[in-house]
This record gives C-alpha cells, sequence and structure tokens, in this order.
C-alpha cells in the first residue's frame, strides 16, 4: 500500500479533533477547534451540530495541510465520537431541526422515569434506563418540535448519533456502528439490530435510524480518503490501548471518565451499577463485548473551575495549583451536576462542595476537584471487579486529563495499584485509526498492533491503607449528602 498515513476525526464533547498517525502510530499532524456548550436551561446541555461539522472539516483540511499530505497519502479515516448525542435533521436539505442533544443531558427524566424501573430493559440492551442513552432524548425531540413525529413517520426526517451525523454529510451514508447502537436502548445485544419492540417503548420510528454494521468497515470516502471506521469515543480507546483479550481493561480522563474491561466473546450481565455492551466489531468476525462504567463529570469538573469560577486560566493550571498544597485538608466535591452515572445511577443527585472552613483556598479546592476524579474512578474499579470475578493488576489511563501526573499520583494512591500511561494518551483517535486501518489493508492484523511501542510510564501508590480509606470513607458521605436534590 503506497500509503504512509491513517486519520482519524475525534469529536469530542468538547472539540473536535483530526489526526493523522504514521504506520508506527505516531502521530504526525493533529488539528483542534473547540465548539460552543449551549446551556439553555438547568440539566440541559446542546451542541449545534452544523458547527461540529464545520469544525470537523475544518480540522480535516488542517491536519492534510500540517502533515503536508494529500488524500492519496493517506489509506482510510477513521471517526470516534461522544456517543449518546443524538441529532435530528431533514433528509432532503441535512439541516438539523434543533441542537444536538448532548449525553450529559438530564431534560429526559420524566421520560425516562415514565418507562418504568430501571432495570426494564437491561436483559435486552445491557443498559440501565437513565437520561444518560439516546434513545429517550431522540423521542423528546419528536414530540417537542412540531410536526416532526408525522414528519419521522412518514420517512422525512433521520436521526442518529455524531457518527451518524458526520457519516451523513461527509461521506454521504446513514450508517452507525454496533458500538454507538448499543448506546441509545434501541438495539438488542445478542441480534445487534434495532428492535421494535424497543422503538415502540420509547416511541421511536425505525425510518429514522441508519443501517447498524461493524465497526471497522468501509462506509463512504470522505474527500477522496475511504471512510473505514465508526467507534464511540471509550470504545475506540479501549482498541487504541490495544485492549483486545478478555480481562483488558482501560479508563480515559476526558470530559467524563469511562472505565471498559473487554469480557471477550460473551456479554457480562452486570450486578454492580455497570453497563454492558459492545466493544467493537472488526468486518465479519463475532463482536467482542465489554463492560462499562460512565462518571459523567471529570475534566468538565476543571472546565467549570475554570469558567464558572475563574479560579484558573487554564485547564492545565490545576496541577500546579493543587499541588501548592499537600491535600485539600478534609474538602471534599461532589461534581454531580446532572446527576451520577454508574454505578449510582441517581438523576437526582447534584453537585457539591462540602468540609469547608475559613482556613481552605483556592488551591484546597482544585486539590479536591482531582480527589473527586480519583474516588470516583475507584467506585468504578471496585463495581468492575465485582462484577468481572478478577483482579485488576494495573489501571491502564489515557485521554487529555492524564497529562496530569498528579491526578495519576492521586489515583494510584486512592486505588492502591499501578497506574500506567502510554506516550499516546490521545488513544481514542488511535483506536479509531487502528480500525479503520485494519479495515483496508494498512495493518495487518491485531498482532502487529500490539507489537508497536507505546512508551509507557508507571505510577506506583505511596499512601497507606489507612490514609486511603480515611479519604474514600469521606468521598462515599459526601455522596450520600448530594443525593435528592432533584
Amino acid at each position: 500500500m503506497s500509503a504512509r498515513y491513517v486519520a482519524a476525526l475525534d469529536q469530542g464533547t468538547t472539540s473536535s479533533r483530526c489526526l493523522l498517525f504514521d504506520r508506527a502510530g505516531r502521530t504526525v499532524a493533529m488539528a483542534q477547534q473547540e465548539h460552543r456548550q449551549i446551556t439553555p436551561r438547568p440539566g440541559w446541555v446542546e451542541h449545534d451540530a452544523d458547527e461540529i461539522l464545520e469544525r470537523s472539516r475544518a480540522c480535516i483540511e488542517d491536519a492534510l495541510a500540517g502533515a503536508g499530505a494529500r488524500p492519496a497519502d493517506v489509506a482510510a479515516i477513521g471517526i470516534a465520537n461522544q456517543r449518546e448525542t443524538v441529532v435530528l435533521w431533514e433528509r432532503e436539505s441535512g439541516r438539523p431541526l434543533a441542537n444536538a442533544i448532548v449525553w450529559q443531558d438530564a431534560r429526559s427524566a420524566e421520560r425516562v422515569a415514565a418507562l418504568g424501573e430501571i432495570d426494564r430493559f437491561r436483559a435486552q440492551t445491557g443498559l440501565p434506563l437513565a437520561t444518560y442513552f439516546s434513545g429517550p432524548k431522540l423521542s423528546w425531540l419528536l414530540d417537542s418540535l412540531p410536526g416532526a413525529r408525522a414528519r419521522a413517520e412518514a420517512g422525512e426526517l433521520a436521526a442518529g448519533t455524531i457518527d451518524t451525523w458526520l457519516a451523513w454529510q461527509l461521506a454521504g451514508a446513514h450508517a452507525t456502528d454496533v458500538t454507538n447502537a448499543s448506546r441509545t436502548l434501541l438495539m438488542d445485544l445478542a441480534t445487534l439490530g434495532w428492535d421494535d419492540g424497543l422503538l415502540d417503548a420509547i416511541g421511536v420510528p425505525r425510518a429514522l435510524l441508519a443501517e447498524i454494521g461493524p465497526s471497522s468497515r468501509v462506509v463512504g470516502e470522505v474527500g477522496g480518503i475511504p471512510l473505514a471506521a465508526l467507534l464511540g469515543d471509550q470504545h475506540a480507546a479501549l482498541f487504541g490501548q490495544c485492549c483486545f483479550a478478555p480481562g483488558e481493561a482501560k479508563c480515559t480522563y476526558g470530559t467524563g471518565n469511562f472505565l471498559v474491561l473487554n469480557t471477550g466473546a460473551g456479554a457480562v450481565p452486570s450486578r454492580h451499577g455497570l453497563i454492558t455492551g459492545v466493544a467493537y466489531q472488526l468486518g465479519d468476525e463475532p463482536p467482542a463485548y465489554m463492560l462499562e462504567g460512565s462518571i459523567a463529570v471529570t475534566g468538565a469538573l476543571v472546565q467549570w473551575l475554570r469558567d464558572n469560577l475563574g479560579l484558573i486560566e487554564s485547564a492545565a493550571d490545576i496541577e500546579a495549583l493543587a499541588a501548592s498544597v499537600p491535600d485539600s485538608d478534609g474538602c471534599v466535591i461532589v461534581p454531580a451536576f446532572s446527576g451520577l452515572f454508574a454505578p449510582r445511577w441517581r438523576p437526582d443527585a447534584r453537585g457539591l462542595i462540602c468540609g469547608l472552613t475559613r482556613f481552605h483556598t483556592k488551591a484546597h479546592i482544585a486539590r479536591a476537584a482531582l480527589d473527586a476524579t480519583a474516588y470516583a474512578t475507584r467506585e468504578l474499579v471496585e463495581a468492575m471487579v465485582a462484577d468481572a470475578g478478577v483482579a485488576l493488576p494495573v489501571l491502564r489511563v489515557d485521554g487529555g486529563m492524564t497529562a496530569n501526573d498528579l491526578l495519576l499520583q492521586i489515583q494510584a494512591d486512592v486505588l492502591g495499584l499501578p497506574v500506567v500511561r502510554p506516550s499516546v494518551i490521545e488513544t481514542t483517535a488511535l483506536g479509531a485509526a487502528y480500525a479503520a486501518g485494519l479495515a483496508v489493508g494498512f495493518w495487518s492484523s491485531l498482532e502487529e498492533l500490539r507489537a508497536i511501542e507505546r512508551g509507557e510510564r508507571e505510577w506506583a501508590p505511596h499512601a497507606t491503607e489507612q490514609e486511603r480509606e480515611r479519604g474514600y470513607a469521606a468521598w462515599n458521605a459526601a455522596v450520600e449528602r448530594s443525593l435528592g436534590w432533584a
């Protein structure tokens, strides 16, 4: 193959990025543009889908220019995307009918509550009933926009998660993959297809929805480059960390935190508040399944300290500020801005800062923000170990927040486990590139991907068990106080 690179369009909650990787998995170019976070009401979070599209196109062009590359130099492009965010648009014009409803949005709470008890669809979908997932969001849009439901049933409208929106606009394909579809509450985990019973119960016409296919396959072309992978962002990160075997896990630290464990060929039901889903599917091969725990707000808490409180000028400043004090001195933050996700699933929770005295400074609040991420992640790890029946020997991490060395030391101390970070921390994009490259033969096998040097660094725990448990007890006490506010 004469092409030198594989590209990845990583469409995240706060920004769009395009990265080009060479055959050794090295980043040769990267372009990034942020998009707006629209919050018209408490608990509502929206994105402008056209803005996301515009930013994505610009990032692809800028990344190619940065590498001095032409489309012919790129073997394929893969998309990794924020998963449960949903867009509704006109088929004829391609125009969105409204802003995209973001995965953090809680406006569908009444609709979700009306569907019944939390585990009603868990056996079929692997998911609890929660505002997190796409199906109830889409149903809300259809009933809130005048005439939208009738137009949807008449076949005039299309809908999908962000992968589908970008595939439609960039490659002319109405497509999604098993990972994104598994986050809608509309796909049956056993058949890997839309289920009529789920569609009827949640109120989504089948005519709206894209074809579900494998994560790694060619669905069209983006400016002459084969679009050869669609993956939800956390599934892409698992793939980018080369967690191809059952029992291998990673945790991505981004806007939220996402702990994912590969469970192999079998879907493992969760008994401890986690999500069962499809990890990925390569071409005609059987899918790999996973367990996942999701925290809604981690990196977003740092953004809140920056944008809403003005405690720091840039997100990177939090490390030095938090390191200026030895600990939070009893200050605890629970960032339940739109409820709590796994393993508690409490939409009635709201954020709080507690334990404050006149002694506390903004440095203690910054330290408590990092502690909050570490303790919430410990909750996920404990639930994962209980569900899978195996102990994690290490925690493999990636994502933008893991550039913060202090956070990773706190995480190791809180878990009592080593924390391992690869040299390429943006493994979400790398995973989308790997999947796309496999689809077109740029890489030949999973074994070839495993053999690529990842340049890892490890943090060992230093805290005593007494220190670890005392801090975790304070965190749990604060979480209990966050419940019941909404």
